[in-house]
């Protein structure tokens, strides 16, 4: 196989859109499929073919950006299962269960058709400047196949094991997420309420040991209390659910994560799903209205 392969991305959304266009940069074939219109003609504009039908896909990588596996059986009932050849690669960066992602790559294998599950983390930054950390799961030949198209995109990139181990990766990267957010919370929550300047208190923690990416990423969205999404606070939840699926399964017991999750299910309760996921500390300060 070239060193370039011609590269399909389904989705263009806060993560998909980025992420094709630097392909195309990168000096790969891009093609996109995207159901509206608008991030389409971004992306045509940094030299992205863009397929009106997703039945017109035809790549020998095709990249999945979409929130989850029953987004892309829809797609797929939509045309592209029969535009699926023999030989292509199907990389899953969306998260999805740990489960369903081994069940869906033992049926793509009937058809020949490989698949890799490598979702990413580093947020809508981390994608437009190609510094995603990607955690992917599969056949090691597989991985190294498709591993010049992801060096286009990321950062770090790593082959965690067989099929699955990206999701169950991904899954506990999005515990570290939730839960250091979710203590930023309450940490911003409880100088707020105690009198302090939240934006000096916050200096403080970048300068010192509780500084971390989430909130340097995040910190501005929480100064400003505005929380237009990045990452969306129902995806996160959506992660956490995974997360707890996985521990289940494997009898772990994560008591903080099943705490955190009762908070994200309670900020998408009181309608802010949409948010971004450092909306969290908008839950935490409701529960001491």
């Amino acid at each position: 196989m070239s060193q370039k392969q011609s590269v399909a991305v389904i989705g263009l959304g806060a993560m998909g859109l980025p992420i094709a266009v630097n392909l195309s940069k990168a000096g790969f074939s891009t093609q996109a499929w995207n159901r509206s219109a608008a991030p389409a003609e971004i992306a045509e504009k940094g030299g992205v073919s863009i397929c009106k039908e997703v039945s017109h896909i035809d790549a020998e990588v095709i990249l999945v950006t979409l929130p989850d596996l029953p987004q892309l059986f829809e797609i797929l009932d939509a045309g592209l299962r029969a535009a699926l050849k023999p030989g292509q690669f199907i990389v899953i960066m969306s998260t999805t269960s740990p489960v369903e992602i081994v069940k869906f790559a033992q049926e793509m294998k009937t058809i020949g058709v490989n698949v890799i599950d490598a979702p990413m983390s580093g947020g809508e930054l981390g994608a437009q400047n190609a510094s995603l950390s990607i955690m992917a799961g599969g056949e090691e030949s597989d991985f190294n196949a498709v591993k010049p198209v992801l060096d286009a995109i990321g950062k770090t990139i790593l082959l965690m094991g067989p099929i699955g181990s990206g999701q169950l990766t991904k899954a506990a990267n999005q515990i570290v997420v939730a839960i250091n957010l979710s203590a930023i919370g309450e940490a911003i929550t409880l100088a707020r309420r105690a009198g302090l300047d939240a934006n000096k208190v916050l200096e403080i923690f970048t300068g010192g040991l509780a500084n971390s990416a989430a909130l340097e990423l995040r910190r501005p969205k929480i100064e400003a209390r505005d929380f237009p999404a990045g990452g969306k606070s129902k995806f996160l939840l959506k992660d956490l659910h995974f997360a707890l699926e996985a521990a289940k399964s494997s009898e772990t017991e994560l008591p903080m994560t099943a705490l955190v999750t009762q908070l994200y299910a309670g900020l998408i309760e009181h309608g802010d799903g949409e948010l971004d996921h450092s909306a969290i500390i908008r839950e935490i300060e409701r529960l001491n209205d």
